[in-house]
């Protein structure tokens, strides 16, 4: 039986509602992280982190409003300068965000979400307490070490952080390693201590198993429209019935045998309005489905901070043309294909921090994700300021791999090299690690 009977409608406005607004909150976290000391876009966070602990409360969801209290009173300390934000604590946050994700998608299988991982709360209450390491910088400059702590001084935050993680501890004094990163990082590597390198990969531990958790997540039926959409197609539906009164009315007439020129052009004018106002109703109709794009390209820049930070880069995902209106059914089918993309461009595009240093590059590398409306087309863009795709390592790579002979290689242009990444099984990389290496991503995007 459901946890929810007779909550049913309540669960899914909540559900509707506030994965909105964790999105909201995840973005405008990865704005923070920029700019650290804009009091304005921490009261928002607040608010929003407020909203949702207030709906999981109306639903009993006794876990979710722990840990979002828990969390708010952290957003809280850092409004009223009694912390000062850093990496770590940023983790600490972005962990907890990632856990309530997941206690969402508890609740849209009619389930109460499990306990969060001990682990997270006592690292909040460490940082409520003031019970932690030294702050570090925030701005992304060289990667410090985390200072040891003793029994005497504290919990071993090291061991805490790799503890959300399932790891061994790493010694205190351990350079800062991505996991999976193209080469080791330097000076001139985004800011990570050791612990919150550990944490960045996966936010959100690991929770415990549940019956239906392999069960596939329902697909969204409902849609949001704008009221002004809806005035517009109730408007036309007026007027439509006006017109069809004016018809029977006319047909009334010339049943009777009214059959002269005024009628016939009575009839004629009232036919031609009623066409005009049946495709004005059919447009109205489809735009009722027409969503903008952004409510999709909100999900992404949190995967592609997190995904940075995993691999020791330093990224900022650039939104344009969020406005750009395109049909809801579309918008889902475009989910999987983008996270594709986005993660293939912070993974492969975008190179590594010393690689950028070399070539005189900025630190931070941007990846644009842009929509625009050309003609009857949706033309959607991920660019990247990487090193490129490079054929003849695309064509080596495919007969290292046997998707290719070595003959058919050298026929092969540029063009028809690059479309090579997009063969089932197609990888540069040499090893194959949780990002990326098995072949899958862009075969899906050009399945998709």
């Amino acid at each position: 039986m459901s946890d929810f009977a007779g909550m049913e409608d309540m669960l899914q406005d909540f559900l509707t509602e506030g994965t909105e607004l964790l999105s909201n909150v995840d973005n405008k976290l990865v704005d923070l992280e920029k700019t650290p000391n804009d009091k304005g876009l921490l009261n928002e966070i607040f608010r929003g982190f407020h909203t949702i602990k207030g709906g999981a409360g109306f639903l009993n969801a006794s876990e979710m409003v722990k840990l979002c209290h828990r969390t708010e009173n952290l957003f809280d300390k850092l409004r009223n300068e009694q912390l000062t934000l850093n990496p770590m604590i940023m983790d600490v946050i972005m962990a907890a965000t990632g856990i309530v994700r997941e206690m969402f998608a508890e609740l849209s299988q009619s389930r109460q979400p499990s306990a969060a991982d001990p682990a997270i709360l006592a690292s909040i209450e460490g940082l409520l307490s003031n019970d932690v390491p030294a702050a570090t910088a925030a701005a992304p400059a060289a990667a410090p070490t985390m200072p040891a702590t003793t029994a005497a001084s504290g919990p071993d935050w090291n061991a805490l952080y790799q503890g959300l993680l399932g790891k061994e501890t790493v010694a205190p004094a351990a350079a800062a390693t991505p996991v999976v990163a193209p080469t080791t990082a330097a000076a001139s590597a985004p800011v990570m201590t050791p612990a919150a390198a550990a944490l960045a990969p996966k936010a959100a531990p690991a929770r415990a198993a549940a019956p239906a958790a392999a069960a596939p997540a329902a697909k969204d039926t409902t849609i949001r429209v704008d009221t002004a959409r809806l005035d517009q197609v109730l408007n036309l539906s007026g007027e439509i019935g006006l017109a069809k009164n004016r018809l029977t009315s006319i047909r009334a007439s010339m049943l009777q045998g009214k059959l002269d020129s005024e009628t016939i052009k009575q009839l004629d004018e009232t036919v031609s309005q009623l066409d005009l106002l049946v495709g004005d109703l059919q447009s109205a109709a489809m735009k009722t489905r027409m969503q903008p794009i952004g409510r999709l390209f909100q999900k992404y820049p949190r995967l592609a901070r997190d995904l940075a930070r995993q691999l020791g880069k330093d990224v900022e995902l650039v939104l344009i043309g969020e406005e750009t209106e395109i049909d809801k059914t579309m918008i889902e089918d475009l989910n999987d294909p983008l996270i594709h993309l986005i993660r293939n461009a912070v993974d492969h595009g975008v190179d590594g921090p010393d690689e950028r240093k070399a070539a005189g590059k900025p630190l931070k590398s941007l990846i644009n994700l842009s929509a625009e409306q050309i003609g009857d087309s949706i033309v959607i863009e991920i660019v990247d300021d990487g090193r490129g795709i490079k054929p003849d390592v695309i064509r080596n790579k495919a007969v290292e791999k046997g998707l290719i002979d070595a003959e058919t290689a050298n026929t092969l242009d540029d063009k028809q090299s690059w479309g090579l990444i997009f063969l089932p099984g197609f990888s540069t990389k040499d090893q194959i690690s949780d990002v990326s290496g098995r072949g899958v991503g862009m075969d899906v995007v050009k399945t998709n």
